[in-house]
């Protein structure tokens, strides 16, 4: 009986993943809608942590007001901390603001900066991830977490795969970044020659707004906007 009843829940739950297909579409058939709508535009990622009076915050702020004012629009993950910062400079420069927000648990909800027909939400990380990768023309990626870390990893892969279209990831905080980078440079890549030396070109590492907007400036006068695949 009890092997029975195991066998019945395994074809329910394949029963119930079948079906999930339609709503991860339905996710995907919405963002990209909406998202192929906004423009050339640069993604914010940092912590939900971070408190408004924080230099971080600050920093975040002026920067996406910068990048709104050099032309482009700011994506974020729709969510408090560095992600409200992002969209609140977006907002004072009246600049595109775009929120992805994710259902969770704890800590994520809307920011009150978002512009109004440019809030999506997602309940699949990695239908939200795409969005981010595909409509976004630069990664600026302020201290952050794991959730960060993971962003940042993944565009640095797919460029380094040619999954998609190369652009800037710019990391902001010296402070906060440079451990990583030479622990990256000295063991992945010098002791361990996991990575290749050209893998680390297109990652910047800075502490003002005013280079942030420079190197996406520089990077664009080269290359395309466009969707990234």
């Amino acid at each position: 009986m009890r092997k029975e009843q195991h066998h019945k829940g395994w074809n329910e739950n394949k029963t119930n993943d079948s079906w999930a297909i339609f709503k991860i579409m339905g996710e995907f058939v919405n963002g990209f809608e909406k998202m192929s709508q906004i423009g050339p535009s640069v993604s914010i990622f940092g912590s939900a942590r971070t408190q408004p009076d924080h230099k971080y915050y600050k920093l975040a702020e002026n920067i996406a007001r910068r990048i709104c004012e050099a032309g482009y629009g700011v994506i974020t993950g729709g969510g408090p901390g560095i992600m409200e910062a992002g969209n609140k400079g977006a907002h004072l420069a009246n600049g595109t603001s775009v929120g992805l927000n994710i259902d969770l648990p704890f800590e994520q909800h809307d920011n009150p900066y978002i512009d109004n027909d440019k809030s999506l939400d997602f309940d699949y990380f990695f239908v939200r991830k795409v969005m981010f990768v595909k409509y976004s023309q630069g990664f600026v990626v302020m201290p952050g977490g794991f959730g960060t870390l993971d962003e940042l990893f993944e565009a640095i892969t797919l460029i380094q795969t040619n999954k998609i279209e190369k652009f800037p990831i710019i990391l902001v905080g010296k402070d906060f970044w440079s451990g990583l980078l030479d622990w990256i440079k000295d063991t992945v890549l010098e002791k361990f020659t996991n990575v290749s030396p050209g893998d680390l070109d297109l990652i910047h590492l800075v502490d003002t707004e005013d280079e942030v907007v420079t190197i996406l400036d520089e990077f664009y006068k080269e290359y395309r906007l466009s969707p990234n695949f």
